[in-house]
This record gives structure tokens, sequence and C-alpha cells, in this order.
């Protein structure tokens, strides 16, 4: 059977490799590993979220859902001192990843890496950050953003990318149908940037 990214424990062996990815100016050597999203490289989608973003300066604490082996997580906190990034994927050596990767950062004390149900339930996010998991299905891709969402501070924004091929229209009416404000902020080599607004 083949594994997913989104496979709480890959079996597939774990051989690691460093990929390269400029992000905000800045040049950034990240550890990947067989087993993970996007091993190989920066995935489009990802890329295109943080070139129409700029860094979250004014935010205290931040959520990156499905954070992958922690290219946002990462370069927030090296990017803004001030932010704390919780780190948040089902994939077990997706976290272990963002750790290290953290750790060469120098900013493992503001990335905290961990599975959904060891998020603290009393934290609000200023801001959350995802390329979410479209391969899950609709109905558990609604499912997870109906959970997080609710966990914006008051006048907090999500920025979500996903593909138009892959259902970024559709969701966005389903937000808006959902009564989460949703404005499409760019679209760029097919990928569509949104953002979502606390109501």
């Amino acid at each position: 059977m083949t594994e997913h990214y989104f496979t709480a424990d890959p079996e597939v062996a774990d051989v690691r490799r460093l990929v390269e990815a400029e992000i905000w100016g800045r040049s950034f050597a990240f550890t990947t590993a067989r087993g993970v999203f996007s091993a190989a490289r920066l995935d489009k989608a990802t890329a295109v979220l943080l070139q129409a973003s700029q860094p979250p300066t004014r935010s205290r604490t931040v959520l990156d859902l499905g954070c992958g082996w922690g290219p946002i997580a990462c370069a927030i906190a090296a990017t803004c001192p001030g932010v704390v990034v919780h780190a948040v994927d089902t994939n077990s050596r997706a976290l272990e990843l963002t750790r290290v990767n953290a750790e060469r950062l120098g900013v493992l004390d503001r990335v905290h890496a961990m599975t959904p149900d060891q998020s603290p339930p009393h934290v609000s996010y200023d801001m959350i950050w995802s390329n979410p998991p479209v391969r899950v299905g609709k109905a558990e891709l609604h499912e997870l953003l109906l959970r997080w969402l609710p966990r914006l501070a008051a006048g907090g924004t999500a920025r979500l990318v996903m593909g138009k091929n892959l259902g970024s229209d559709s969701l966005q009416r389903w937000l808006v149908e959902n009564d989460w404000p949703t404005e499409r902020l760019t679209s760029v080599q097919g990928f569509r940037v949104l953002q979502v607004r606390r109501p």
C-alpha cells in the first residue's frame, strides 16, 4: 500500500537531504526526508503563498497548519523575532524535521512542532498559514478548517493556498457560505492565495 504524506508514522526509510529555498530575500537550507510532503524541494504552492505575503511582523502567535518539514514556520520565526509559531502536522517525521530545521536556525524556542491534539486549546492565533492537505478529500478538508479557523483571535486572518484545479474557487464559496469572509489575494501559476478573516 502506498503511503501518503499525511501518514502519521511513515514506514519508508528515513533518508535525509538538504534543500535550499529563498524566502523573503533570505537563503535557507532545510533538512527534508522521504515520507514527508515535497521532500525534494519547496513546493510551488507554498512558494506562491510566501511570495504573495509579507512576514507577519505584527503577530504574536501564528499557526502553520500542515507544516511539513517546516519552511513556513521556520521562515516566519527566523524573520520575525517576536513571533511564536505552532507548527502542526499529523506526520511524526515532518514534526521531527521541523524541529531539526528550527534548531539549525536558532529558533527552536519559538517554533513548537506538535500534532493537532497537542495544540493547547486556550491558545488563539493572530494568523494561520496553510497549504492545506487537499488530498485528504473535501469533507475532511472542511472539517479541518472548521476545527482551526475558530482558533483565530479577534481580527485574525488565515492565509490559504490551493490550486485552482484542486478546488480553490469552490473552497472560497464554501467558506463564505459558512460565514467566513474570504477574498482572493492573488492568482499565480494556477494557485490561488485566499485570505480568510475572523467574522
